[in-house]
């Protein structure tokens, strides 16, 4: 369902010269499960979904998504994935309902088939109580489960999540997990990059630890911890972190 293949991002940086955000990444992601970019912040994980879902266009490499690649089909891509981020960039002047509405028009969706699934992703997410008041009234939780609605309206095979519980209290953070979790049982694939330990370690069948752009180590973390002879997933992360800092010279 993804395949990503070298990919490499690079910015220009009038002072240092080319800023590397992503160097030689590879990686796959199949239907019906959890693969986690776990990596602290500015390690390039929002880089790689901006690729991904065509926001910004690859320096190298390659990428497909359900099939589709990335900079030859960005249209085919952009119908098979939903995108979800901590930020979630809706419209204050329009409603719950609208929002969603508007999204699943835009995605070709007809009339009964989006009120179906209005109803069934608003009964889903409990968004009913809130469905039609308008998004600058919603809490930060309401707005992050429309966020959620307006992702999966049409149904796409490939789910894209960028830190999704970002500013979230616990217990809408966990209905993310929740959600993460039953999408995960319905087949979808699913990419989720996190720097929160306890959320890859709770729904994420494989795992890769990223660091200033580099991929270093892949695989299902109970055989990334067993080969590495780590207690726990922390502090393999931490051991891969810390080794890849002094190898640069990076004093933390």
């Amino acid at each position: 369902m993804i395949c990503v293949r070298e990919l490499t991002k690079r910015f220009p940086d009038l002072h240092q010269g080319d800023l590397l955000a992503l160097d030689n990444v590879s990686f796959q992601a199949v239907a019906g499960e959890v693969f986690g970019l776990l990596g602290p912040n500015g390690a390039g994980k929002t880089t790689c979904l901006r690729i991904l879902s065509t926001i910004l266009a690859p320096s190298a490499g390659s990428a497909t998504i359900d099939g589709h690649d990335i900079v030859e089909a960005p249209d085919e891509v952009r119908a098979s994935i939903g995108f979800l981020s901590g930020t979630t960039g809706l419209y204050d002047r329009m409603t719950a309902r609208e929002t969603v509405e508007y999204f699943g028009r835009l995605y070709g969706l007809d009339e009964p088939l989006l009120a179906d699934r209005i109803q069934q992703l608003f009964t889903t997410l409990q968004v009913h109580d809130f469905a039609d008041v308008l998004v600058s009234r919603l809490s930060t939780g309401m707005r992050q489960k429309v966020s959620i609605a307006r992702a999966l309206i049409h149904d796409p095979p490939v789910l894209v999540f960028d830190e999704p519980t970002t500013g979230l209290d616990v217990l809408v953070a966990r209905a993310v997990l929740d959600t993460v979790a039953t999408l995960r049982d319905q087949g979808k694939c699913i990419i989720y990059s996190t720097h929160i330990m306890r959320e890859v370690e709770r729904l994420c069948d494989r795992v890769a630890i990223i660091h200033r752009g580099r991929i270093l180590a892949c695989g299902r973390q109970a055989t990334l911890i067993s080969d590495s002879g780590a207690p726990d997933l922390e502090e393999l992360f931490f051991s891969l972190v810390s080794r890849d800092d002094v190898s640069e010279n990076i004093v933390p």
